[in-house]
C-alpha cells in the first residue's frame, strides 16, 4: 500500500504549547532521519511520507489531533489527479460527463465532490500531485487521451466546451453580482429561459428584490434559474437541493432533468431522494474526509445508492465503510408509550402579511412527531410558539422546558467545540451514552479543540444537534437538523436523536425537507399546507403513514420501498408502478 500524511495545519498549535510532540516521539527521528521537521515558514510540521513508516505514534500523542497516516487502497497505483499541497488533501480519478445523461455523485462531505466539479469545470487546474510545477494543458490532456476525457479537456482548454456551473457556496453570490434578480438573469440568460424557469421554481416574485435581500432557499433558486438559462455542453449543480423546501426540490430536480435532453448533466447532492429521481448514473466517492477522495466507476442508479449504504464496491473490491447503513420496513415500527408528554391545543398567530392556524394535538414518551412543507407555511413559527419564543395569538401553551436547535446554526461565537459543549452539559459529555454517541457516532470527538467559528456548516450542524441533546429539558426541537449534512451523517443524526429519545424516555418534534431523514425518523406527522408568505394550515396530527401519503401526494411523485436495502425509493412516472398506487391513492408505499 501507498502511504499519505495529512496534516491540518489551521488545527496544529506547534510552538503554542505543542512543543513539537509529534517529532519528538516519531521512531524514524529517533535514528537521527528527519521524517517529521519544521518548516521554516510557518512553523509547523512537514512529514516525509516516503520516511513514515505508518507507526501511528505521531497520531496518538498529537494532543489536537491534526495528523492523519493513512494507507491507501492497494489497487491505487496511480498518481492523484490532484494534490493541494505537501501532507494536504489528494484526489484519485475523475467523474465522466455524459451526453444526454444526468450524473451523479454521491459521496460524504470533505471528500473531493466539489474539487472534483471545480477541475472538470476548468475552475482549477489538476497539479496530478506535483504542486510545485503542475503540468501544462496538453500535458494534462495526454493523461486522458485514451478516454472521453482526453477530449473533453482539449475542447475545454481551447475555448470549445461551454460550461455551467452552479457552485456549492451561493451565499457568495451576493459578493459577486449587484443589482437585482431580473439583472442578474437577463445578463446570463442565452436561451431566453429564465422567467419560465422562475415560475417553475415559484420564484418569479422575487425578479425586483435585490440579491443581498435574498435568503438561503431563494438564492438557491435564482442560482438554478441562471444556470439552466445558459446555453452549455455540460452543466454542473453541486448541492443543488441545499436551503430548498421539500416542494421546490421536486421542482427543481425536473428543471435539472430536462438539460440533459441537449446537453450532459453532473450533479452533487446529499438529498437521497432527490439524487435517486433526477440521476441516469451514479459515481460514488470514498475515502476519507479531508485527506483522500476517491472516484469509483460509473453505476445503475438503484446498484450505485445500494453500494453506497452498503459500503462495499464489489467492481473496485473496496470496502470504505465497515457497516451498512440501513433502512428499516414501516411494518417494523416500534411500540409508543401512551404516556402524554407534550400537549398543545389549536393555535392562531398573525403577522403584518401572513397568518397561521394549527390543530391540537400531543406528543408521547419515546415519540418523535415529524414535520413537514414548504417554506414560508409556518413550521418554524410553530417551533418557536412550542418553545415558548413566540406568544401565539389564541391557545396557550403549558410552560414546558424545551431545548431547542435553531434553523440556522451561527459560527460567530467565541470558543472551542469542547468549551460549548461544556456549557450545555457540563462534563458528561466525555463519559457513556453521550461520548460513545456525540463524540464518536457524530464524529465530534476529533473537533473538541477547533474554534467553534472556523467549523464547516456541517461541523456545526452537529455541535448543535449536541448542545440541544446535553441539555437538561422535557421536549427536544430541531429545525432542520439534516441541513449541510451528507448522507451518511443524515442517518446518524437520525439515529442518535431516536436513541437519545428511547433511552432517556423523552420526545422530539423534528422539521426538516429531506422526505428520507423524515421518514427514518419520524413516528407520526404534521404536514403544513397553504400558500407560502401568506396563510398556513395543518394537516395532522397523523400517523407517519397517512402524514407520508399527504406530503407525497402534496408533491405529485409515489414511492416504493427497495426490496434489498428497504430505503424508500421514487418511481418512475407513468410507470406500472406509479399508475397503480395513484389509482388506489397510496402515493406511500404500504407493505
Amino acid at each position: 500500500m501507498s502511504r499519505i500524511a495529512i496534516l491540518e495545519r489551521i488545527k496544529c498549535r506547534n510552538t503554542k504549547g505543542c512543543e513539537f510532540v509529534c517529532g519528538h516521539y516519531c521512531p524514524v527521528n529517533r535514528t537521527g532521519k528527519e521524517c517529521i521537521a519544521i518548516n521554516e515558514q510557518d512553523k509547523k510540521p512537514l512529514i516525509d511520507e516516503k520516511l513514515c513508516t505508518g507507526c501511528g505514534i505521531c497520531v496518538r500523542k498529537c494532543p489536537v489531533s491534526c495528523i492523519s497516516v493513512i494507507n491507501l487502497p492497494e489497487k491505487l497505483k496511480v498518481d492523484p489527479i490532484h494534490r493541494f499541497g505537501k501532507n494536504a488533501f489528494e484526489l484519485f480519478h475523475l467523474p465522466i460527463p455524459k451526453q444526454g445523461k444526468v450524473v451523479g455523485i454521491l459521496g460524504r462531505n470533505g471528500i473531493g465532490k466539489s474539487t472534483a466539479l471545480n477541475i472538470l469545470a476548468g475552475t482549477l487546474k489538476p497539479n496530478f500531485g506535483k504542486f510545485s510545477s503542475p503540468p501544462s494543458d496538453e500535458e494534462i490532456a495526454a493523461r486522458y487521451g485514451h478516454t472521453s476525457l482526453g477530449e473533453y479537456f482539449k475542447k475545454l482548454y481551447a475555448g470549445n466546451m461551454k460550461i455551467s456551473y452552479k457552485p456549492q457556496r451561493i451565499d457568495l453570490l451576493p459578493k459577486q453580482y449587484t443589482g437585482t434578480v431580473k439583472e442578474l438573469l437577463k445578463k446570463v440568460d442565452e436561451k431566453g429561459v429564465s422567467e419560465k424557469i422562475m415560475n417553475e421554481l415559484d420564484a418569479f416574485h422575487l425578479s425586483d428584490r435585490k440579491l443581498s435581500q435574498l435568503s438561503g432557499g431563494e438564492l438557491q433558486k435564482v442560482a438554478i434559474a441562471a444556470a439552466a438559462s445558459k446555453k452549455a455542453d455540460v452543466y454542473y449543480f453541486d448541492e443543488p437541493a441545499s436551503f430548498l423546501d421539500i416542494t421546490t426540490r421536486i421542482r427543481a430536480a425536473r428543471v435539472i432533468k430536462s438539460l440533459a435532453e441537449t446537453s450532459a448533466v453532473m450533479v452533487v447532492e446529499h438529498d437521497l431522494a432527490t439524487l435517486d429521481y433526477i440521476s441516469d448514473e451514479i459515481q460514488i466517492v470514498y475515502g476519507e474526509a479531508g485527506c483522500y477522495g476517491v472516484i469509483s466507476q460509473s453505476k445503475a442508479v438503484r446498484r450505485g445508492v445500494n453500494e453506497y449504504l452498503d459500503g462495499f464496491l464489489p467492481d473496485d473490491n473496496v470496502r470504505f465503510r465497515d457497516y451498512p447503513i440501513k433502512f428499516f420496513q414501516y411494518a417494523a415500527e416500534r411500540h409508543k408509550s401512551r404516556q402524554v408528554l407534550l400537549e398543545f391545543p389549536q393555535m392562531e398567530k398573525k403577522f403584518e402579511s401572513f397568518s397561521m392556524k394549527s390543530n391540537s394535538g400531543n406528543v408521547t414518551k419515546s415519540e418523535i412527531l415529524a414535520v413537514m412543507g414548504a417554506n414560508g407555511l409556518g413550521k418554524t413559527t410553530f417551533l418557536k410558539m412550542l418553545a415558548g419564543e413566540l406568544k401565539p395569538d389564541t391557545g396557550e401553551i403549558k410552560k414546558l422546558k424545551i431545548a431547542y436547535k435553531v434553523q440556522y446554526p451561527s459560527s460567530d461565537v467565541e470558543g472551542a467545540v469542547k468549551d460549548w459543549l461544556f456549557k450545555a452539559g457540563g462534563a458528561k459529555y466525555m463519559a457513556g451514552w453521550y461520548r460513545q454517541t456525540l463524540l464518536e457516532k457524530l464524529g465530534l470527538g476529533k473537533l473538541l479543540d477547533n474554534e467553534v467559528k472556523g467549523l464547516s456548516g456541517g461541523e456545526l450542524q452537529k455541535l448543535y444537534i449536541a448542545v440541544t441533546l446535553l441539555q437538561d429539558a422535557e421536549i427536544y426541537a430541531f429545525d432542520e437538523p439534516s441541513a449541510f449534512i451528507d448522507v451518511e451523517d443524515r442517518l446518524n443524526v437520525a439515529e442518535v436523536i431516536k436513541d437519545f429519545v428511547i433511552k432517556n424516555e423523552k420526545c422530539a418534534i423534528v422539521v426538516d425537507h429531506d422526505v428520507q431523514f423524515i421518514d427514518y425518523i419520524g413516528d407520526s406527522m404534521l404536514v403544513f399546507e397553504g400558500k407560502p408568505g401568506i396563510e398556513g394550515h395543518v394537516f395532522g396530527p397523523v400517523a407517519k403513514q397517512a402524514g407520508m401519503n399527504e406530503v407525497l401526494k402534496m408533491l405529485d411523485i409515489t414511492y416504493r420501498q427497495d426490496k434489498e436495502t428497504k430505503r424508500p425509493r421514487i418511481n418512475k412516472p407513468g410507470s406500472q408502478l406509479d399508475s397503480e398506487q395513484r389509482k388506489k391513492g397510496n402515493y406511500y408505499y404500504t407493505e
